[in-house]
């Protein structure tokens, strides 16, 4: 029977660490001795029999011949670059050799911490290092990702994400806790991985012992080395080619195509499972309902088809293994994953042995313009091709079928992957900059610069929030708002919330639109039955009501349940997901330790009552008051207030399915897309949004119908006030957001 599918970077990597390092001989001239020891020197204990295994399985890794080479290296310089493909080893070799240097060196300049883009990918690799190092996950080995920290203070080894080691230097800007510090996959461009490639390289001169390792695919290396300049480079290369098969000509159906592949497969008998690479989630939905219609009429004795959509941003613990005697009773089972772009760095395991690629995918690009998202379909790079190819670098039989031709490959694909940077909102990013720059590390020297376009945008964001003071440095407010690992708006909404007595419910909303959607994707045929189970939990005054009645009943069922089986039970018959809800509840409570340990007000909940609601609004619209949106027309086709975007509400909005449009509604999220959609959307007054938005964003605001019906209400309101308010406001503000706002 084939191993279970594993949904990690590299939870097939073997990674061990039983050598001491001695760094010095009699004579005392550095030199590298490595022998066997029957204790470990991290804990103290004799191996165990699995260690030895464990040890065998990592001798046969790619890396491993590097070893001596790479401590050589880390013993010499300051900075050490792996390139080196997928699943050869260095993801979890490489920090385990780096834990025997700090180990040699007696941890004088600290310890060792390996970063992850994907968080499911620290943790299974803390899980796997801390197998084959022989020691407690948690203890000698641990984790760090969002919302959740797996580590002591006796920790040697941490893998984190990337952005928890950017926010740990706010309080420790110059990471005197490490004395490697290693950039894992560097090559996926993360915002959090090229801020530390840039913040990092001031640390360095600052700190001479500090040890950095970056660890890439070959494709980034000549940008690396003409962004770092002469320093050492190990190349590993895999063991096994990989077969790749091209299209001869254009596809006409994608899908049919894929279809067709996957049973030719699943009749030639081959064994091993099989992953397709789709465009979007939509095309996963759609790929998941052919191939489970063809799967329920197909020959049972083939084999079972297993089916296994992998959903972005969602937890990946897809199988259960199996144990040796279902293994014998059972026919052989060939799975079939289904997933994106995002499925890239989460699928290794040696049981795959085909893969299909649409060549294609569905890009978020961030327009500062008129602040959203456009989803734009484009082809995939040449690295994103590559790293696909290489999720089959150790089977020596895999396969590879591209749905397009050789030429659509060379000359449509770009060579590297767009930096996150180049094409998101930098609203974050700028806010943590303006708050390394009171520690002293303002400077940052990006290898790829951010458009001066969205970095205005994302100043002038932050100044409307009052993030910022009229020298264009954090503001009281703005620093406090850097305290939360969330988006400045919510930040802002939560701070109002204090003045508004609404905490426990912005908490709560502000937990449910962070973690992954709370709703179940739904299986075949099962909508209707969905939609009834929603209906239960819909709130007339809008969907972030709505979230907070489905977080309360959750909570409730947690508390009256006598086991987990229970409370799963329940969030499968109402069509919930279990493990977003899990989040929210575990993002609420480290959300609410902020608030107590920024000693921040915090009112007792009142949820339901009028005013708790109308404070609720108040606070909502003190973050997002430049996401609002008028019906124009009485049908549902919503105007942006900030742009001529119209778009429509969200299908699961409570309003679509009451059939009730509010005329202004307040949104959390805009994407520009073949179906417009604004999601969680809440209804409001223009009399209340006139109330809490600030008069110079207003003031900026395009002219529009919209823009007059609301001046209208000011004049209703209070016409000499407002007047004397505005002067006063254009007296003591800049004409410009540029001169109030600079980012070195």
């Amino acid at each position: 029977m084939e191993e279970e599918l594993e949904f990690s970077n590299s939870s097939s990597e073997k990674r061990y660490f039983p050598e001491s390092l001695d760094s010095s001989d009699e004579d005392g001239e550095g030199v590298l001795a490595c022998e066997d020891l029957e204790l470990n020197p991290f804990d103290g204990l004799p191996y165990s029999s699995r260690y030895y295994k464990l040890l065998k399985e990592r001798e046969d890794l790619p890396i491993w011949k590097e070893k001596y080479s790479f401590m050589e290296n880390l013993l010499q310089n300051q900075i050490v670059i792996i390139s080196g493909d997928a699943k050869c080893g260095k993801s979890s070799q490489v920090p385990q050799w780096c834990a025997e240097y700090c180990l040699s060196v007696h941890y004088q300049h600290g310890g060792v911490v390996c970063t992850q883009v994907h968080k499911e990918t620290a943790v299974q690799l803390a899980l796997r290092v801390a197998d084959e190092m022989d020691v407690n996950i948690g203890h000698e080995v641990g984790y760090v990702i969002p919302f959740e920290n797996c580590c002591t203070s006796e920790t040697i080894l941490r893998y984190c994400t990337d952005d928890m080691l950017q926010r740990e230097m706010m309080s420790n800007p110059f990471l005197g806790s490490y004395g490697v510090i290693i950039l894992d996959d560097i090559h996926e461009r993360s915002i959090a991985t090229d801020v530390l490639l840039g913040l990092l390289k001031d640390v360095l001169l600052a700190r001479p012992e500090l040890k950095l390792i970056i660890n890439s695919s070959p494709h980034l290396i000549s940008k690396l080395s003409s962004y770092y300049g002469t320093v050492p480079l190990i190349e590993v290369k895999n063991k096994h080619p990989v077969e790749v098969v091209y299209l001869s000509g254009a596809q006409k159906d994608a899908f049919e195509s894929i279809l067709r592949l996957i049973f030719e497969i699943h009749h030639s008998g081959e064994k091993g499972d099989i992953v397709v690479f789709l465009a979007c989630e939509q095309d996963i939905e759609k790929a998941y309902e052919s191939v489970y219609q063809a799967v329920a009429n197909g020959n049972p004795d083939l084999g079972e088809l297993v089916v296994v959509p992998l959903y972005p941003k969602e937890k990946c613990t897809l199988f259960k293994p199996i144990d040796e005697t279902e293994k014998r009773c059972q026919v052989y089972q060939r799975r079939v994953a289904l997933t994106t772009s995002s499925g890239e760095a989460l699928i290794w395991s040696n049981s795959v042995k085909f893969v299909i690629d649409v060549g294609v995918e569905r890009r978020k690009v961030y327009n500062p313009r008129i602040r959203a998202d456009s989803l734009v379909m484009q082809p995939i790079s040449q690295s994103q091709a590559e790293t696909r190819r290489q999720i089959l670098g150790s089977s020596p039989s895999g396969k590879v079928f591209c749905l397009y031709t050789e030429e659509f490959a060379s000359k449509d694909m770009k060579p590297l992957k767009p930096a996150e940077m180049q094409e998101a909102n930098l609203t974050s990013m700028v806010l943590f900059m303006k708050r390394i720059n009171i520690a002293g590390l303002g400077h940052c020297d990006f290898m790829n610069r951010p458009a001066p376009e969205s970095l205005m945008q994302a100043l002038e964001d932050l100044d409307y929030l009052a993030a910022l003071d009229n020298d264009g440095n954090l503001s009281e407010f703005g620093i406090i708002m850097s305290e939360f690992p969330l988006d400045p708006q919510l930040s802002k909404s939560i701070l109002a919330s204090c003045e508004f007595d609404c905490v426990d419910e912005m908490l709560t909303i502000a937990a449910m639109v962070t973690a992954p959607n709370c709703f179940s994707h739904l299986p075949h045929e099962t909508e209707e039955a969905a939609m009834t189970c929603w209906k239960t939990f819909l709130h007339p005054e809008g969907d972030h009501f709505t979230l907070i009645n489905i977080y309360k009943a959750y909570q409730d069922t947690t508390q009256n349940s006598t086991s987990e089986h229970c409370v799963e039970k329940w969030c499968h018959d109402y069509f919930l997901n279990c493990s977003a809800l899990r989040m929210a509840d575990v993002i609420r409570a480290e959300l609410l330790e902020i608030i107590k340990r920024i000693e921040l007000p915090y009112a007792e909940p009142a949820f339901g009552s009028r005013e708790n609601t109308l404070n609720i609004k108040k606070a909502l619209l003190s973050g997002y008051f430049m996401q609002i949106a008028r019906d124009v027309d009485g049908s549902g086709n919503y105007l942006m207030l900030t742009h001529k975007q119209v778009a429509q509400l969200h299908p699961l909005s409570s309003y679509s399915v009451t059939k009730k449009m509010p005329e202004w509604v307040l949104f959390h999220k805009f994407s520009i897309s073949e179906n417009n959609y604004i999601r969680i959307t809440s209804e409001i007054s223009p009399d209340l949004f006139m109330q809490l938005v600030p008069q110079y964003y207003f003031s900026n605001l395009p002219p529009s119908e919209s823009k007059d019906i609301l001046q209208q209400v000011v004049d209703h309101l209070s016409p000499i006030s407002t007047t004397n308010k505005e002067q006063k406001m254009c007296e003591t503000c800049p004409e410009t957001t540029e001169q109030r706002c600079t980012v070195q």
